[in-house]
């Protein structure tokens, strides 16, 4: 009698175990299929995928109802406005700070005492570099205005003499600011061509327009 309660219990098991293997070979089929060579891929969900916005939108959940009295409408209308006050007033804030040089403020490119240190060298004296803006205007200009042909191989050719010296000068500028932002900071890891880009960038803009402002002026000497 105690044998024959042991052999169903083996058989029972055995059937669970079965029905387990069963199961999870099921599902593998399911996920997987293999094809004539023998190779598994999984197909397709048989669905496109949803754009992110819409995911987006059911995450955040439904859309709030719209008013339904005048009240209710001009009470939203408030709000809005005030939340606009908010953002302007704040984005105001931080374009001051950002001006003023606050690092906490500053994109990340600006961040840093080397970044500040080659502001201060190429605000301490005038560039080619800062008459690209003027130049593109008056090439604009001579194109709007439909001058002569030979006014404008004149202008074509004082454009590319200016655009050649522009680079060279950034050249210049890039290998000066370099050497000199090692010898300050030697213990910083420095990039010659990113430090370079830097500071013809900086150099290319109107002095009034930099960001953040100009702390040194013209001829004002750089330690």
């Amino acid at each position: 009698m105690v044998e024959h309660v042991r052999f169903l219990r083996r058989r029972s098991d055995d059937a669970a175990d079965t029905a387990v293997e069963g199961s999870e070979a099921e599902v593998e089929d399911a996920t997987t299929i293999k094809d004539a060579f023998g190779r598994s891929y999984t197909p397709a969900k048989g669905r496109p995928t949803p754009k992110r916005r819409d995911a987006e939108g059911k995450r955040r959940g439904p859309a709030p109802p719209p008013p339904k009295t005048q009240r209710e409408a001009q009470k939203l209308a408030r709000k809005n406005r005030a939340s606009r006050a908010e953002r302007r007033k704040e984005a105001a804030e931080r374009r001051g700070r950002m001006l003023a040089g606050d690092e906490r403020a500053l994109l990340p490119r600006d961040r840093g005492p080397v970044k500040a240190y080659v502001r201060d060298i190429v605000d301490s004296r005038p560039h080619l570099a800062g008459l690209f803006m003027p130049l593109a205007g008056l090439v604009i200009l001579s194109l709007v205005l439909q001058s002569t042909p030979v006014i404008q191989s004149y202008v074509s050719l004082f454009c590319m003499a200016m655009m050649v010296a522009m680079a060279l000068e950034g050249v210049l500028l890039g290998r000066r600011v370099t050497q000199l932002a090692r010898a300050r900071f030697p213990k910083e890891n420095i990039s010659p061509l990113g430090l370079g880009w830097y500071a013809f960038s900086r150099s290319s803009q109107i002095r009034k327009l930099r960001v953040p402002k100009p702390k040194v002026k013209r001829g004002d000497p750089v330690p």
